[in-house]
């Protein structure tokens, strides 16, 4: 039965995926030119993220504080990272943001392409000059009214303490006057199958948007200290 369900999962994850882009593609031709935030575009990723959560008999996803979500307010967001199931299920928030994403997913036939269509940030690991340009593209976008996605880790993390925050998230913050909004994710790690296809465990997983922290308070000299704040609320959230 898990091969059938696995082969099901897989299969209609793809047909979703898929019509995701195409629909993306369209909306890309009918609207890209009277929405340059790619708003209507971006939206899409919501009903692609319920109908892949819900497809999925392994998984049961709880989001919990969207009310902490002021939609016509601009954010830092910035969450822990642990699986690439994570992109899925920050989409339950049905906020307006860009990601900053590694290069190499928007190399990902469908996905990747949406990523690119929808203008999301895109960072190379290592690369300074990548990483100045990244920053540069995330202040345009928060003048801009749109809230800018960050996981401050860098990459995964591989066991299920977080991994240090770097800075570069809590130092535009203050720079541009935009709260924090922090996000903990508990339970992606198993999520996706490691070195197969195959779905074995039941993945309990949940999302939890804690309450805005404002920057006002904070000079630029102090992006440590609300660097460690966030680091410590998004940590008690998921040992909670």
């Amino acid at each position: 039965m898990k091969y059938l369900f696995s082969g099901f999962i897989w299969l209609a994850s793809s047909l979703l995926t898929v019509s995701l882009f195409l629909i993306v593609l369209i909306c890309e031709v009918l609207f890209g030119f009277f929405d340059p935030k790619r708003r209507i575009a971006h939206a899409q990723c919501f009903w692609w993220s319920s109908g892949i959560i819900a497809l999925n008999p392994f998984w049961s996803v709880k989001a919990s504080g969207l009310e902490n979500i002021d939609h016509k307010k601009t954010y830092v967001v910035v969450a822990n990272h642990q699986s690439l199931a994570d992109i899925i299920v920050l989409y339950l928030t049905k906020m307006q943001f860009k990601w900053v994403a590694k290069a190499s997913l928007f190399n990902i036939p469908f996905i990747g392409w949406c990523l690119s269509l929808t203008k999301h940030i895109r960072l190379t690991r290592g690369d300074f000059s990548s990483i100045k340009i990244v920053y540069r593209e995330a202040a345009t976008w928060l003048r801009k009214d749109v809230s800018v996605l960050f996981f401050p880790e860098g990459t995964r993390s591989n066991t299920d303490d977080m991994s240090s925050f770097q800075n570069g998230a809590f130092k535009l913050a203050i720079k541009e006057g935009r709260d924090i909004l922090p996000i903990a994710i508990q339970g992606t790690r198993e999520a996706i199958p490691k070195g197969g296809w195959i779905f074995k465990n039941k993945v309990k997983a949940s999302l939890i948007v804690l309450p805005a922290i404002p920057v006002e308070d904070y000079a630029p000299a102090d992006y440590a200290a609300l660097r460690d704040r966030v680091f410590n609320d998004i940590r008690s959230a998921i040992q909670a």
